[in-house]
Order: C-alpha cells, then structure tokens, then sequence
C-alpha cells in the first residue's frame, strides 16, 4: 500500500485504531450502539491526532531547511500555511529544485571565479614583462649608461616603446570594461559600410605598405548601390580596424587583405580575408578569447596586445550578430560577421 498524502496516513491510523477498539468492544460484550459510538469518536480524534501531529513533524523537520532556503529565520506557522495545500510530493519537489538551481549557480560562481583568477594572471602577466623591461633599461642609464652615447637614446627608445605597450593594454582593457557595461547604450545610425571600411583601408595604409601588403575593399566603387546597415558607427569602425590592422601584421610580405561584402537579404555580411600565415583548426577555437595567441612571441614583437579580437567580439554580439572565422595554416584567414540590414524607410530617414 503506497499513501501519498497526510491525511491519507492518519486516516489508516485512525482506521486501524477503531479496529482494535471495536475488537475490544465487541469482545467485552458491548452493545452495539455503544461500540458504534465509541468507534466513530477513536476514530475521529485519531484521525484528527495523528494528523496535527504529522504536520508538527513535518514542520519541525522542514524548519531548517526553509530556513536556508529563504536566508531567514522561518517561523513554524509560516511552514503549516505552507503545507496546507500541498503534498509531501510537491514540497520535495520544490526543495529538489531548488537544490538543483542551487548547484547551477555555485558552478556558475566556481567558472566565474576562475575566469577572473585567469584574467588577473593573465593581465599581470602582459603586464610584467613591459615593466621590466623599463626598470632594466632605466637601472642601466641610471648606472652610467646615460653617459654612454652609444647606448643611452636606445635604452631610453627601447623604454618608450615598452611604455607605448603598457598604453595600449591598459586602452584596451578600459575598451572591454566599457563594452561591457555600456553595450546598451549604442548609437545606432544607418550608414553606408563599404564606404565605412574603405576610410579605414585608406588610414591603415602606411601600416600595410611597411610588408608591401595591398587592401582592397571589394566593389567600393562599381556596387550597384551603398551597403547600407543599422550599427553604431563607432563601434563598427573599430571592429574593421582592428580586422584589418590584424590582417597587416599576420599577412605575409607582398599579400593582400580584401573585404567583402554580400547582400543576405535582410542582412549584410562583411568578410576580411588575407592570404598570410593562417590560424591551426586548435587556436581558431580560442583566438576570442583575452590575451590568447596563436604565436606570443611575435604577437608581442608585433605590439598586439593580445585583447583586439576580444574587443571584435563583444562588439559584433553587442549588435546580436556573431563573428566567426575561417583559416588555413600557409594559406591565410577569413574573419566574417553580418549586421542588419537597413530597411528603404530607415535609409530615408536617415
């Protein structure tokens, strides 16, 4: 026999009292009207009994745990009104879902706290190294090498450039903390991308005729009509900087980074694509990740600070859009991301 219920239980013991009582009336000669009586009467202060004394249990046991539940002292009475309209079945329930949420957000802590020691090591670390570099070029002039003109003005360059990396780290990650705090408040604008990224291309070309690498901007100007999209503008501009400046320094001598662009209907799909050193299938799957590099040694020769493609990417998912990348090693790489398209009323507006 399965009982489910409270007042199932102390209906079964109430029953099974008023069978022993009125085997024992019965036995004792009783008449019936007067073992009637007495078994109605067991009967209902058994049942009534058992089952206020079942919810005291229950309560009792459930004190505790509702306690740490609700983070406050809970009060017994507040457990009975609980426990009214409900089953044993649903409190546990309850109590199991909550346990399991429970463990979801202490793993969730545990991966955050992680993270953040992660994050930390890795920023000290990026840190480290520029700084050192300072102290020993500065210890050495202030040890008789500022006299020395054959080395003086390349320890204080060599210290300046250490300088300049410390700079843009910590630019970079004032980049990130207000992405993702204000990530909210983009302004979003219609404009036309192609135009957009052939600025950019036209200022990064210093950067690229230092490796004789060519940009082109694909179709900029035989398109039959502007790309126009819905993004903020800023934000924009600097995902195609960095895209493009990190096609630069990982292409090869004398390639080439184009960008494309495609119509997907009721979006647009921007593609920087350079024919360099290429990305192993192990590291395309980390690249977006803070401070990871597929190759720390010249990342760091290069002045990368390791933290452009996470900016690339809380930016483009900032827009509800994601970025993905294709990449061969020896053959090169393809960074691509969609935004929205702009509607003829939004272009009109504009």
């Amino acid at each position: 026999m399965v009982i489910k219920t409270k007042e199932g239980a102390s209906l079964l013991i109430a029953l099974v009292a008023t069978i022993c009582v009125t085997i024992v009336s019965i036995c004792m000669h009783a008449a019936w009207w007067v073992t009637l009586l007495v078994a109605v009467g067991v009967f209902a202060a058994i049942a009534l009994f058992s089952l206020l004394m079942m919810y005291k249990y229950v309560a009792y046991k459930l004190k505790p745990i509702y306690s740490i539940v609700l983070s406050r002292d809970v009060h017994t009475t507040e457990i009975l009104d609980e426990l009214k309209d409900k089953h044993v079945e649903d409190v546990s329930r309850e109590l199991t879902a909550w346990a399991d949420d429970n463990d979801k957000e202490i793993a969730r802590l545990k991966e955050t706290e992680k993270f953040r020691k992660q994050y930390l090591g890795n920023v000290a670390h990026e840190l480290k190294t520029p700084i050192f570099n300072i102290q020993g070029y500065i210890t050495t002039l202030l040890d008789g090498g500022l006299e020395d003109e054959l080395i003086n003005r390349t320890y204080l360059e060599r210290a300046e450039k250490s300088i300049d990396r410390m700079i843009n780290i910590i630019n970079d990650l004032d980049t990130i903390s207000r992405l993702e705090s204000d990530m909210n408040q983009m302004k979003l604008q219609t404009f036309d991308i192609v135009a957009l990224a052939k600025e950019i291309a036209d200022q990064s070309e210093m950067e690229a005729r230092k490796k004789e690498i060519t940009i082109i901007v694909k179709g900029s100007d035989n398109l039959p009509s502007p790309f126009m999209v819905v993004a903020d503008k800023h934000y924009i501009g600097q995902v195609l900087v960095n895209l493009i400046i990190n096609s630069i320094h990982y292409g090869k001598k004398g390639g080439t980074t184009t960008v494309r662009f495609r119509d997907m209907i009721d979006k647009i799909l921007i593609e920087v694509e350079d024919n360099g050193l290429g990305i192993s299938k192990e590291d395309t799957q980390r690249i977006f990740e803070r401070f990871y590099r597929t190759d720390k040694g010249r990342s760091r020769e290069q002045g990368g600070t390791g933290l452009g493609l996470a900016i690339v990417k809380h930016i483009i998912e900032a827009h509800g859009e994601r970025i993905t990348v294709r990449s061969e090693l020896g053959v090169g790489s393809t960074f691509s991301f969609t935004l929205k398209k702009a509607s003829k009323k939004e272009i009109d507006n504009r």
